[in-house]
């Protein structure tokens, strides 16, 4: 018996947060296990007149896990151009993550991970630039549900909860906190271990509402690349990056890059992904988390960095329709947690306080 929340998902997919046209060529990236909402997919981009390119993962990583672990280094610094091409021609993009292990990608040593990610950067400029329209998500496997510590059928209800919301009343809402924010300069984050203050100034944010990111529930920036400077403690929550979990991370910035860092466990892998690039040491994102569905971590950061009351950093890549300059293969979002002890200010003003909006 078909679920009609997937319908629903797939409808919201591809009619709102893409609005796809007839005659376009529809990239669909996805894990096996996510079939049903592919073809929901499918049927909706034939019914508009537009083609459906479906790419498909056998494990739902995006990877080929057995080829890169066997293939010479030189092979995963150039992709083959066949593989990329959709990259450069296709009009929009759906990327839907359903794992069947959430930690797959340790099976390949960071060294080759890294190099094909470089590899990759130059060939998805469209994706940062949006020229490509896109969206990311995720189907419920039970991996991820596993991951978040819950039944596949609570994490369905969790996952569908959090994105089938109203996100034209979302956006209005989130634009009213947003707009403080563009007319402001210094954005300083306090809470315990944690002083924090970078610049927006010039910068304006993206809410995002039923866009490129499913489920939404937040707005950010790109901060001042040289601006980022003190501490920050991200004390709360595991961060988890490429199957690794870090957990009690400490960064100290001077001038926008990190020049001290340290974590509780597996701190020689935060410090490998820091010395990834000559990017990866500063801030490319600063993301408010706003989704009033999404309360509790998953490890799983597509949900976990709308979380209401909290903020994330991303080290790495900076986001060019904020605004963002810094370019790194890297890009990090890793959660701090303002709702016991937290505040965040603006120009000196207190602007949220234990996560709750004072403006």
């Amino acid at each position: 018996m078909k679920d009609p929340r997937v319908e629903a998902y797939a409808k919201l997919l591809v009619e709102e947060c893409l609005d796809v046209q007839p005659g376009w060529q529809v990239m669909v990236s996805a894990g096996a296990l996510a079939r049903p909402l592919v073809e929901e997919i499918f049927r909706l981009l034939g019914r508009k007149g537009a083609y459906a390119i479906p790419r498909i993962s056998l494990t739902g990583t995006g990877f080929n896990l057995i080829w890169a672990q066997e293939a010479p280094l030189e092979l995963l610094d150039e992709p083959a151009p066949l593989e990329v091409r959709p990259f450069h021609e296709a009009d929009a993009w759906i990327g839907i993550e359903a794992p069947e292990n959430t930690r797959e990608l340790t099976g390949l040593d960071q060294e080759r991970l890294g190099r094909m990610q470089a590899g990759t950067r130059p060939h998805v400029e469209r994706v940062f630039t949006f020229e490509l329209k896109w969206v990311g998500c995720q189907y419920p496997t039970p991996a991820l549900a596993q991951e978040a510590g819950m039944s596949l059928s609570g994490f369905e209800d969790f996952l569908y909860g959090a994105c089938l919301l109203d996100w034209k009343a979302e956006k209005e809402r989130m634009s009213h906190y947003a707009k403080h924010f563009d007319d402001g300069k210094e954005v300083r984050i306090v809470a315990d271990g944690t002083d924090l203050t970078l610049s927006v100034d010039g910068r304006r944010g993206e809410v995002d509402a039923g866009g490129a990111n499913m489920p939404g529930g937040e707005f950010f920036f790109s901060p001042i690349e040289d601006s980022a400077s003190g501490t920050i403690a991200f004390n709360e929550f595991p961060a988890v990056y490429a199957g690794r979990e870090v957990t009690g991370i400490r960064l100290r910035f001077e001038d926008g890059r990190v020049v001290d860092a340290s974590a509780d466990a597996n701190e020689e892998f935060l410090i490998e992904i820091l010395d990834s690039d000559d990017g990866s040491r500063r801030l490319g994102e600063l993301g408010i988390g706003c989704n009033p569905r999404i309360t509790k971590h998953m490890k799983n950061t597509l949900f976990d960095e709308k979380i209401d009351g909290t903020v994330h950093l991303a080290l790495g890549n900076g986001l060019p329709e904020v605004g963002g300059e810094n370019v790194s293969q890297v890009h990090w979002d890793i959660v701090k947690d303002l709702r016991t002890d937290g505040r965040l200010e603006l120009d000196g003003k207190v602007v949220q306080e234990a996560g709750r909006w004072l403006i």
